[in-house]
């Protein structure tokens, strides 16, 4: 068993086992917009697909018994043996900026580099820009840009080329926050 690494006192990364799978479920609910690309595939088949995988390197950060951030990856990327993949990384929200996701990228990486890695993939939503800043923190860099492209059902009524999905200001608010969608650039607090 790989070494813990030390976050603060009562944190600490340690490798993935059985008994976290229920907290990491419901971390990956309570952070990811499930309705969403690219986390529309978020499930406990996702989670064990990673556990069960060779040269898998799932982790969690835990506060006491309290899993408080997570990353699964594995050494399964498309056609390439050498090439890593990071497909899941996230924070408990009220731990967010504190080191967390670096040590959980430092403990995965590490690991997945000493399974064979050449490089290590993973995959950002355009407008995701706290998880792209984390990733170019953690020495990723951009690669290639891929558009998700969507051909409207013709029988259903379209609401024209540019329809967007209408969110409420709370939900775009806690969107925001979690680092799924870029804001407007207003920085104002709503009153209360």
């Amino acid at each position: 068993m790989e070494s813990d690494i030390s976050i603060q006192p009562d944190i600490a990364v340690v490798p993935m086992g059985l008994g976290h799978l229920r907290q990491v479920i419901d971390l990956g609910y309570q952070v990811f917009d499930t309705h969403a690309k690219p986390y529309t595939s978020w499930s406990l088949t996702s989670v064990a697909e990673h556990l069960d995988s060779a040269g898998k390197s799932c982790w969690v950060a835990v506060d006491s018994d309290r899993v408080v951030g997570f990353v699964l990856a594995s050494m399964e990327f498309e056609l390439r043996e050498d090439w890593a993949y990071l497909e899941w990384i996230a924070v408990s929200p009220d731990m967010q900026g504190r080191g967390v996701a670096g040590k959980l990228m430092t403990a995965c990486c590490d690991l997945l580099f000493k399974h064979g890695a050449r490089r290590i993939v993973t995959d950002v939503e355009l407008h995701n820009a706290a998880s792209a800043g984390m990733m170019r923190k953690n020495g990723f860099t951009e690669g290639t840009t891929v558009t998700l492209f969507v051909r409207p059902n013709p029988d259903e009524a379209v609401a024209g080329e540019d329809e967007q999905v209408t969110l409420g200001p709370g939900t775009k608010r806690d969107l925001i926050r979690r680092g799924r969608i870029a804001g407007d650039g207003r920085h104002g607090r709503p009153a209360r």
